[in-house]
Protein backbone atom coordinates (compact mmCIF):
# COMPACT_ATOMS: atom_id res chain seq x y z
CA UNK A 1 0.00 0.00 0.00
CA UNK A 2 1.23 3.49 -0.69
CA UNK A 3 -0.07 6.83 0.36
CA UNK A 4 0.12 9.79 -1.99
CA UNK A 5 3.04 11.95 -0.83
CA UNK A 6 2.21 15.34 0.62
CA UNK A 7 4.91 17.79 1.66
CA UNK A 8 6.09 17.20 5.23
CA UNK A 9 4.62 19.95 7.42
CA UNK A 10 6.89 22.45 9.11
CA UNK A 11 6.32 23.18 12.77
CA UNK A 12 3.97 26.08 13.26
CA UNK A 13 6.23 27.56 15.91
CA UNK A 14 9.44 27.15 13.93
CA UNK A 15 10.77 29.09 10.97
CA UNK A 16 11.71 26.23 8.64
CA UNK A 17 14.24 26.65 5.87
CA UNK A 18 12.64 25.05 2.80
CA UNK A 19 14.69 22.99 0.39
CA UNK A 20 15.67 24.77 -2.80
CA UNK A 21 14.65 23.35 -6.17
CA UNK A 22 18.28 22.46 -6.92
CA UNK A 23 18.70 20.38 -3.74
CA UNK A 24 17.73 16.72 -4.13
CA UNK A 25 15.02 15.47 -1.76
CA UNK A 26 16.07 13.18 1.09
CA UNK A 27 14.19 10.32 2.66
CA UNK A 28 14.29 8.54 6.00
CA UNK A 29 12.74 5.07 5.75
CA UNK A 30 12.13 3.02 8.89
CA UNK A 31 11.10 -0.45 9.93
CA UNK A 32 8.14 -0.64 12.30
CA UNK A 33 8.69 -3.45 14.84
CA UNK A 34 11.69 -2.73 17.05
CA UNK A 35 12.35 0.68 15.48
CA UNK A 36 9.21 2.80 15.74
CA UNK A 37 7.22 0.72 18.21
CA UNK A 38 8.00 -1.88 20.83
CA UNK A 39 5.66 -4.62 19.65
CA UNK A 40 7.45 -7.54 21.29
CA UNK A 41 4.70 -7.98 23.94
CA UNK A 42 2.12 -8.17 21.14
CA UNK A 43 4.10 -10.72 19.14
CA UNK A 44 4.93 -12.85 22.16
CA UNK A 45 1.30 -13.02 23.29
CA UNK A 46 0.16 -13.87 19.76
CA UNK A 47 2.79 -16.61 19.47
CA UNK A 48 1.68 -18.17 22.74
CA UNK A 49 -1.86 -18.36 21.35
CA UNK A 50 -0.47 -20.00 18.21
CA UNK A 51 1.33 -22.55 20.36
CA UNK A 52 -1.86 -23.38 22.25
CA UNK A 53 -4.13 -23.49 19.20
CA UNK A 54 -1.83 -25.50 16.94
CA UNK A 55 0.14 -27.61 19.39
CA UNK A 56 3.51 -26.05 18.57
CA UNK A 57 6.31 -26.44 21.09
CA UNK A 58 8.65 -23.90 19.50
CA UNK A 59 9.50 -21.09 21.92
CA UNK A 60 8.90 -17.47 21.00
CA UNK A 61 12.68 -17.02 20.73
CA UNK A 62 12.67 -19.28 17.66
CA UNK A 63 10.10 -17.05 15.99
CA UNK A 64 11.76 -13.85 17.13
CA UNK A 65 15.06 -14.87 15.54
CA UNK A 66 13.49 -14.39 12.09
CA UNK A 67 11.68 -11.10 12.69
CA UNK A 68 11.74 -8.79 9.71
CA UNK A 69 10.75 -11.53 7.29
CA UNK A 70 7.25 -12.08 5.93
CA UNK A 71 5.23 -14.44 8.18
CA UNK A 72 4.95 -17.34 5.74
CA UNK A 73 8.70 -17.15 5.12
CA UNK A 74 9.27 -17.48 8.86
CA UNK A 75 6.93 -20.48 9.04
CA UNK A 76 8.82 -22.13 6.20
CA UNK A 77 12.13 -21.58 7.98
CA UNK A 78 10.70 -23.03 11.18
CA UNK A 79 9.26 -26.03 9.34
CA UNK A 80 5.70 -25.22 10.39
CA UNK A 81 2.94 -26.71 8.24
CA UNK A 82 -0.52 -25.19 7.70
CA UNK A 83 1.10 -21.76 7.59
CA UNK A 84 -2.12 -20.07 6.47
CA UNK A 85 -4.12 -21.42 9.42
CA UNK A 86 -1.32 -20.49 11.81
CA UNK A 87 -1.23 -17.03 10.25
CA UNK A 88 -4.95 -16.56 10.82
CA UNK A 89 -4.53 -17.38 14.50
CA UNK A 90 -1.52 -15.11 14.81
CA UNK A 91 -3.28 -12.22 13.05
CA UNK A 92 -6.37 -12.51 15.23
CA UNK A 93 -4.32 -12.69 18.42
CA UNK A 94 -2.10 -9.78 17.34
CA UNK A 95 -5.07 -7.51 16.73
CA UNK A 96 -6.49 -8.40 20.15
CA UNK A 97 -3.17 -7.60 21.84
CA UNK A 98 -2.31 -4.49 19.80
CA UNK A 99 -2.93 -2.26 22.83
CA UNK A 100 0.29 -3.65 24.32
CA UNK A 101 2.42 -1.89 21.68
CA UNK A 102 4.26 1.20 22.85
CA UNK A 103 6.24 3.75 20.87
CA UNK A 104 9.91 3.99 21.75
CA UNK A 105 10.66 7.06 23.85
CA UNK A 106 11.48 10.08 21.73
CA UNK A 107 10.87 8.51 18.32
CA UNK A 108 7.90 10.72 17.38
CA UNK A 109 9.76 13.91 18.28
CA UNK A 110 12.76 12.82 16.22
CA UNK A 111 10.58 12.06 13.19
CA UNK A 112 8.93 15.46 13.42
CA UNK A 113 12.38 17.04 13.44
CA UNK A 114 13.19 15.29 10.15
CA UNK A 115 9.85 16.37 8.70
CA UNK A 116 10.49 19.95 9.76
CA UNK A 117 13.83 19.77 7.92
CA UNK A 118 11.92 18.81 4.76
CA UNK A 119 12.81 15.10 4.65
CA UNK A 120 10.30 12.57 3.36
CA UNK A 121 9.35 9.91 5.91
CA UNK A 122 8.41 6.36 4.93
CA UNK A 123 7.86 2.96 6.51
CA UNK A 124 9.04 -0.36 5.08
CA UNK A 125 7.79 -3.27 7.18
CA UNK A 126 6.96 -6.95 6.88
CA UNK A 127 3.86 -6.46 9.02
CA UNK A 128 0.61 -6.70 6.99
CA UNK A 129 -1.01 -3.38 6.21
CA UNK A 130 -4.20 -3.99 8.21
CA UNK A 131 -2.11 -4.33 11.37
CA UNK A 132 0.57 -1.79 10.52
CA UNK A 133 -1.77 1.12 9.76
CA UNK A 134 -3.43 1.48 13.20
CA UNK A 135 -0.06 1.14 14.94
CA UNK A 136 1.51 3.85 12.79
CA UNK A 137 -1.46 6.11 13.44
CA UNK A 138 -0.47 6.17 17.12
CA UNK A 139 2.68 8.11 16.22
CA UNK A 140 0.89 10.99 14.48
CA UNK A 141 3.76 11.42 12.02
CA UNK A 142 3.54 12.46 8.34
CA UNK A 143 4.54 9.19 6.67
CA UNK A 144 4.36 9.78 2.94
CA UNK A 145 4.57 6.11 1.99
CA UNK A 146 4.08 2.74 3.68
CA UNK A 147 5.30 -0.43 2.01
CA UNK A 148 4.23 -3.83 3.36
CA UNK A 149 3.92 -7.40 2.05
CA UNK A 150 0.45 -6.31 0.89
CA UNK A 151 2.22 -4.28 -1.80
CA UNK A 152 3.61 -5.57 -5.08
CA UNK A 153 7.10 -7.04 -5.27
CA UNK A 154 9.09 -9.34 -3.04
CA UNK A 155 9.35 -8.92 0.72
CA UNK A 156 12.54 -8.24 2.67
CA UNK A 157 15.40 -9.20 2.40
CA UNK A 158 14.75 -8.39 -1.27
CA UNK A 159 15.37 -4.72 -2.12
CA UNK A 160 11.90 -4.33 -3.66
CA UNK A 161 9.99 -2.67 -0.78
CA UNK A 162 12.71 -0.09 -0.15
CA UNK A 163 13.06 0.73 -3.83
CA UNK A 164 9.28 0.94 -4.27
CA UNK A 165 9.07 3.33 -1.32
CA UNK A 166 11.71 5.55 -2.94
CA UNK A 167 9.80 5.48 -6.22
CA UNK A 168 6.72 6.62 -4.31
CA UNK A 169 8.71 9.55 -2.91
CA UNK A 170 10.76 10.40 -5.98
CA UNK A 171 14.01 10.04 -4.03
CA UNK A 172 17.26 8.49 -5.27
CA UNK A 173 18.76 5.61 -3.22
CA UNK A 174 21.86 7.78 -2.68
CA UNK A 175 19.71 10.32 -0.84
CA UNK A 176 17.98 7.83 1.47
CA UNK A 177 18.67 6.05 4.74
CA UNK A 178 16.90 2.98 6.07
CA UNK A 179 16.68 2.36 9.81
CA UNK A 180 16.17 -1.25 10.84
CA UNK A 181 16.94 -3.59 13.72
CA UNK A 182 17.42 -7.01 12.10
CA UNK A 183 19.99 -8.50 9.75
CA UNK A 184 17.24 -8.87 7.14
CA UNK A 185 16.80 -5.08 7.19
CA UNK A 186 20.51 -4.58 6.66
CA UNK A 187 20.53 -6.98 3.70
CA UNK A 188 17.50 -5.32 2.10
CA UNK A 189 19.11 -1.88 2.36
CA UNK A 190 22.41 -3.13 0.94
CA UNK A 191 20.68 -4.73 -2.03
CA UNK A 192 18.75 -1.50 -2.63
CA UNK A 193 21.91 0.61 -2.53
CA UNK A 194 20.61 2.59 0.43
CA UNK A 195 22.57 3.67 3.50
CA UNK A 196 21.68 1.62 6.58
CA UNK A 197 21.56 2.58 10.25
CA UNK A 198 20.99 -0.10 12.88
CA UNK A 199 18.55 0.62 15.70
CA UNK A 200 20.39 -0.68 18.74
CA UNK A 201 17.23 -0.25 20.80
CA UNK A 202 15.51 -2.95 18.71
CA UNK A 203 15.47 -6.72 18.72
CA UNK A 204 18.38 -8.00 16.64
CA UNK A 205 22.06 -7.70 15.84
CA UNK A 206 23.60 -6.50 12.56
CA UNK A 207 25.88 -8.59 10.39
CA UNK A 208 29.17 -7.86 8.66
CA UNK A 209 30.14 -5.30 7.52
CA UNK A 210 29.17 -3.65 10.77
CA UNK A 211 26.92 -0.63 10.11
CA UNK A 212 26.52 2.46 12.25
CA UNK A 213 24.68 1.39 15.40
CA UNK A 214 22.64 3.91 17.37
CA UNK A 215 21.69 3.36 20.99
CA UNK A 216 18.49 5.43 21.04
CA UNK A 217 16.06 7.15 18.67
CA UNK A 218 17.46 10.52 19.70
CA UNK A 219 20.81 9.59 18.15
CA UNK A 220 19.14 9.67 14.73
CA UNK A 221 19.46 13.43 15.00
CA UNK A 222 23.19 12.96 14.38
CA UNK A 223 22.25 11.87 10.88
CA UNK A 224 19.97 14.86 10.37
CA UNK A 225 22.49 17.44 11.51
CA UNK A 226 25.46 15.83 9.78
CA UNK A 227 23.62 16.43 6.51
CA UNK A 228 21.92 19.70 7.41
CA UNK A 229 23.67 21.44 10.34
CA UNK A 230 21.12 24.27 10.29
CA UNK A 231 18.08 21.95 10.41
CA UNK A 232 15.44 23.40 12.75
CA UNK A 233 14.32 21.99 16.02
CA UNK A 234 10.67 21.96 17.03
CA UNK A 235 9.93 24.32 19.89
CA UNK A 236 8.85 22.49 22.99
CA UNK A 237 9.99 19.06 21.77
CA UNK A 238 12.45 16.74 23.47
CA UNK A 239 14.95 17.16 20.64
Amino acid sequence: MTTRPTPPPSASTTSTKRRSASTPPRALLLDLDGVLLDTRPVMEKAWHEVQAAHGLDMPFASYERHLGREFNDIMHRLGVGDAELVHETYERASRSASHLAQEFAGIAEVLHAFAAADWWLGVVTSKPLDRAAPLLAQLGCPFATVRTPSSVGRAKPAPDPILLALIDLGVDPSEATYVGDMAVDQESAARAGVAYVHAGWGYGQPTSPTPEILASPQELLQLLHSVEPSAPFIEGSLV
